[in-house]
């Protein structure tokens, strides 16, 4: 059943994830269309399917999925890369605010789903200790060649594990990066080979949204980018959350929020050999040393509460730019003014009813809703075109049919004009005969004790002011009540 929704009621509406298009046609239509909206986006899906929507040249379906982006008032993005991903919808209105506690949140509902088999896929055997090399979200040429000197960086690593009956190191390093394409696996290969590694020590494999499975897999996680970006590396937050060691270099974004033994391992990004010996120092006797679990639990609880100050104060202040609140409602409080228990850590308890470990991936639950929009407008679009087939066998037919009605319509009208020639226009009166009867209206409406507005101004009586609701999203309200709202106003408040 549809349930009606007065949305001039509220002075602003938040909306998360996308399947709350759904609902955006009722916030493109009259009264509704000046309500603030605020849309937050974390997911990548329609980012990655619109390249396919301009491919494949579904533009009515790239324009309508603009319309959305566009009756928003502000769209806001958990990071700086998802804007660039979301560059075909812009239309002026995208805002940043670093960090959401809906990565931790994600994590934590589905650290159960990650299990061994994730190793058994990966070709690694159980007493394998495995190294995973990660970097920026951006592509950019110096990435291979970071992501080589932190293998060379490795070398002396690779060379303390005792190698078994098989010869196959214990050792095994995993490259994640943001390239889908075959290219980088070559390139990664051919890397690893000029430094000696053995064949299969070294892989590569594409982050995407189950970067999560793999990160699981990973004892030690280096951060192999030396670029400086605007917002603190999201799959680092990822890592941390899930319980991982972390090796960074000294980016001043990073330094912000990782103190060097404490959270996290930090290196000069111009003396590499640090790094070697940070790795080597988190390792003993083939297993991760008691300092660098203790890093990594201390950078899982730095992870759990991470940026909330950013978040909390960013959003207070775009709400504070976009609502208008009426005159009678008491202004807010300054941001300064937040209880600072509520900028230290999220209130995690409001979410615990919501971590339930059986709960869908929000990717997987995007992907389905994206694929169930395709399925209907491809529906939609054979509908039509079927139509208009169809319309094209009586083209001729209806062309004549409207001939003849216009030849109707001619006809009628030139005979009423006959009919109106023989007629006189009747006298209007006197001025005098028009003054007698305004004032005899003037005294019926005495008789029926109307009062103009001057006259109730001026006794002091209530006045009610009745303003009419206009456009289709008040339609669904016909048969409730009538399409008027009313405003009193009494003598003292005049």
């Amino acid at each position: 059943m549809e349930i009606a929704v007065d949305w001039l009621n509220y002075d602003g509406i938040l909306v998360n994830s996308l399947e709350t298009k759904s609902v955006f046609s009722c916030f493109m239509q009259e009264p509704f269309k000046s309500v603030p909206l605020i849309w937050t986006i974390n997911e990548r899906a329609l980012a990655t399917r619109s390249r396919q929507y301009t491919s494949s040249w579904q533009i009515e379906l790239l324009n309508d999925w603009r319309k959305a982006f566009n009756r928003a008032t502000v769209v806001v993005f958990p990071n700086h890369v998802l804007p660039m991903m979301y560059s075909a919808f812009d239309t002026g209105n995208y805002y940043v605010i670093p960090a959401s506690p809906a990565e931790i949140w994600e994590t934590e509902t589905t650290m159960a789903l990650y299990n061994d088999e994730i190793h058994v896929k990966m070709d690694h055997q159980p007493n394998d200790i495995v190294i995973a090399i990660v970097g920026s979200q951006f592509l950019y040429r110096g990435l291979w060649l970071e992501h080589a000197l932190v293998l060379k960086a490795l070398l002396p690593v690779f060379a303390i594990f005792s190698l078994d009956n098989n010869s196959k190191s214990h050792l095994k390093i995993i490259v994640l990066s943001g390239d889908p394409t075959g290219n980088y696996s070559a390139a990664v290969e051919a890397i690893a080979v000029n430094l000696s590694y053995p064949r299969g020590t070294v892989k590569h494999f594409a982050v995407d949204d189950d970067v999560g499975s793999l990160l699981s897999a990973a004892d030690l996680v280096i951060y192999g980018s030396f670029l400086e970006e605007q917002s603190f590396p999201e799959i680092l937050v990822k890592a941390m959350s899930i319980g991982k060691p972390i090796i960074t270099p000294d980016l001043s974004m990073i330094r912000k929020y990782v103190d060097d033994r404490v959270n996290g391992y930090l290196f000069p990004k111009e003396n590499l050999k640090v790094l070697t010996q940070i790795v080597l120092q988190a390792f003993s006797k083939g297993t991760l040393s008691p300092s660098a679990h203790n890093i990594a639990s201390m950078g899982k609880n730095t992870a759990k509460n991470f940026m909330v100050l950013e978040t909390v104060e960013g959003y207070a202040t775009l709400l504070e730019n976009v609502l208008e609140l009426p005159s009678e409602v008491a202004p807010p409080k300054a941001i300064s003014e937040i209880p600072p228990k509520l900028k230290k850590e999220w209130c995690w308890h409001l979410f615990k009813a919501f971590m339930n470990p059986t709960l869908e991936d929000r990717t997987i639950k995007s992907s389905r809703y994206l694929k169930t929009v395709e399925e209907q407008w491809n529906r939609i679009q054979k509908e039509s075109s079927s139509s208009i087939a169809a319309t094209d066998d009586s083209f001729s037919y209806d062309i004549w049919e409207e001939e003849r009605n216009i030849m109707m319509l001619n006809t009628r009208k030139r005979r009423e004009e006959e009919e109106l020639k023989d007629r006189t226009d009747q006298p209007h009166g006197t001025w005098e005969d028009v003054y007698k009867s305004a004032k005899r209206a003037d005294r019926s409406r005495n008789d029926l004790h109307e009062r103009d507005e001057g006259e109730l101004l001026r006794t002091g009586q209530p006045l009610c002011i009745y303003e009419p609701y206009f456009g289709e999203g008040t339609w669904s309200f016909l048969h409730l009540s009538s399409l008027y709202r009313g405003k009193r106003s009494k003598a003292q408040h005049r």
